[in-house]
């Protein structure tokens, strides 16, 4: 068996320091395996968030050696143990304590999204008919499991703290989620131009490169969104059509 050094951030909104501990690593074991037992074995008082140990929470999103990860599905195997291992909070949203951050920014956003709104029933039983393909296209959205790593890699909220301008990929993804719905008939496109900032994104693919679902943000999300609202507000031809309309 063999040890690794973590340089571990400990503080709070006040500041802080990284704090270094030493720790037996085994085969088989996530860094949050790791935090855990330097938590219990010298330092009771460390603030971490997690939950399921799955992958499938959330909850123990954190930036491993600079990198957003979710902590249980980070193996030690694949981590440099020749040197300390850097453990730090989220950059893009407020400290709380050590690795735990004030992500409530997030859930405030969603409110404001236009929820799913269904069209009228148009089967004689009462329900809805739609095509597979309209299904299979939307499904791949429902993955996420809001661990809002791609909020925290985001440059335009990291870098420059646009939290008040612009909602983030996250919820671009959830309002793609929504857009794309074969029964949805809600509006979202000017909000999506003016209130969510979407002009901000400059597509650069980082938020697709730490999804722990893999879901294809940029290309399958953003694009598509940005395609509309450049069609409904700046396309010339669809300016005159509406025009004559």
């Amino acid at each position: 068996m063999k040890s690794a050094t973590f340089r571990i951030w400990r503080g709070n909104a006040e500041g802080g320091e990284f704090k270094d501990y030493s720790t037996e690593i085994s085969e088989g074991m996530v860094v949050l395996d790791a935090v855990l037992q330097i938590q219990a074995a010298e330092a009771n008082d460390l603030a971490v968030r997690w939950n399921c140990k799955a992958g499938k929470c959330g909850s123990c999103s954190a930036e491993v050696n600079g990198n957003p990860r979710l902590m249980c599905m980070t193996r030690m195997d694949t981590v440099p143990t020749d040197q300390p291992i850097t453990i730090e909070p989220m950059q893009t949203f407020p400290s709380i304590r050590d690795l735990v951050t004030d992500v409530s920014w997030n859930f405030k956003v969603k409110q404001g999204i236009p929820p799913f709104t269904p069209r009228p029933a148009d089967a004689p039983d009462g329900t809805w008919r739609m095509q597979q393909r309209d299904v299979n296209r939307v499904q791949e959205f429902r993955k996420c499991i809001e661990c809002f790593l791609c909020q925290d890699v985001c440059h335009v909220l990291r870098d420059h703290r646009k939290h008040g301008e612009f909602i983030g990929p996250r919820f671009l993804v959830y309002a793609a989620a929504l857009e794309m719905h074969p029964l949805d008939v809600a509006d979202r496109v000017e909000a999506l131009a003016e209130a969510d900032g979407i002009g901000y994104c400059n597509i650069t693919k980082c938020c697709t490169k730490v999804c722990p679902e893999e879901i294809t943000i940029t290309d399958n999300a953003l694009i598509p969104l940005k395609e509309r609202v450049v069609d409904r507000l700046y396309d010339p031809i669809s300016k005159l059509l509406r025009l004559f309309r």
